[in-house]
């Protein structure tokens, strides 16, 4: 399998797939990630002729490095089938996964993974280089979690689906990730650390779904601010104006990510023999080791992701 699990995903832009003017506009924004919709974004009637639409996008569009996602409709529709194979048979060379909504079970995973390889071989595409991509919408989806991130050596990420889990649940709320009335804590902090731990156990990426609320970009950032807290990768975003939010908040500081690279750099060099051959030393005032490593990785690694360049320089201690 060839698949990306480390593709950046900060911002998760949700694009109808019916609309034409949306495909295109959607190209020329900074979001890391963009899916095309054949599901909820569009009405039964267009369905069909959405399919075409995404594949004249995706084979002739300019998306720069967005990871380019297709959303299709779940299993227990008559869609699904024919999303798949018209979309990856049209276009799999310029797409890079298939998003599943609404997964219940591991065996809905695996049955999208058997019918993209049976397309792949018989289209001549590299085999298992689509990759796949969780929503988990309902209590069972979430119970079922874990077999459902082992489900597929094609998973690259597990998403959280607020509407329809709120909805399954029965939420005493009607604004999609807002806090319900009456309950006196984070009532989303069992699911998304559920959903976390999942993905991390399986090196998956953890997305938090959407805010509807597009009008409120206090209410954006204190719901998406909540998911990068917790170790969240990214957040779904259904406008433009949430698109630079959605970046920032999953992204480490300057400052942060300076010293991370420090710390690798000083951990490199301290293990090294130049440095000594000590599992730990002192960077300034503090202290670093194996553990400090590991955590400056994190780090790290998604300020690389989000492109940033260093603006400080290790220097090993004289003498």
């Amino acid at each position: 399998m060839t698949v990306n699990r480390l593709r950046p995903r900060r911002s998760c832009l949700a694009v109808p797939g019916s609309n034409p003017r949306f495909l295109e506009k959607a190209q020329g924004l900074p979001a890391d990630q963009v899916f095309l919709d054949l599901e909820d974004a569009c009405a039964p009637l267009v369905k069909e002729s959405a399919r075409h639409h995404i594949v004249d996008a995706l084979n002739n569009g300019d998306w720069g490095k967005k990871t380019k996602v297709v959303r299709v409709n779940d299993w227990t529709t008559h869609w699904t089938y024919r999303d798949v194979i018209t979309v990856v048979e049209g276009a799999g060379p310029n797409l890079d996964c298939i998003m599943l909504p609404k997964v219940q079970d591991a065996e809905q995973v695996r049955a999208l993974d058997l019918l993209l390889t049976q397309i792949e071989k018989t289209m001549g595409f590299e085999v298992g280089k689509i990759g796949i991509e969780a929503q988990i919408e309902n209590a069972k989806g979430l119970i079922n979690v874990d077999a459902i991130a082992q489900a597929s050596p094609r998973l690259e990420t597990i998403i959280f689906g607020p509407a329809d889990f709120m909805a399954s649940i029965n939420m005493k709320s009607l604004v999609v990730g807002e806090q319900p009335a009456g309950y006196p804590a984070d009532a989303y902090h069992y699911i998304l650390m559920r959903i976390l731990m999942a993905a991390r156990a399986n090196d998956l990426q953890a997305i938090d779904g959407p805010y509807l609320q597009i009008r409120n970009p206090d209410g954006y950032r204190e719901v998406a601010g909540r998911a990068a807290a917790l170790g969240f990768d990214g957040k779904w975003v259904l406008h433009p104006d949430q698109v630079g939010a959605a970046n920032e908040i999953f992204s480490p500081s300057q400052a942060d990510y300076d010293h991370a690279e420090l710390i690798l750099d000083a951990y490199d060099w301290c293990t090294s023999e130049a440095g000594g051959a000590k599992g730990s030393a002192m960077l300034g005032d503090e202290m670093i080791d194996e553990a400090s490593r590991k955590m400056a990785l994190v780090i790290a690694g998604k300020g690389r992701a989000a492109g940033f360049e260093r603006t400080s320089k290790f220097e090993p201690p004289q003498g």
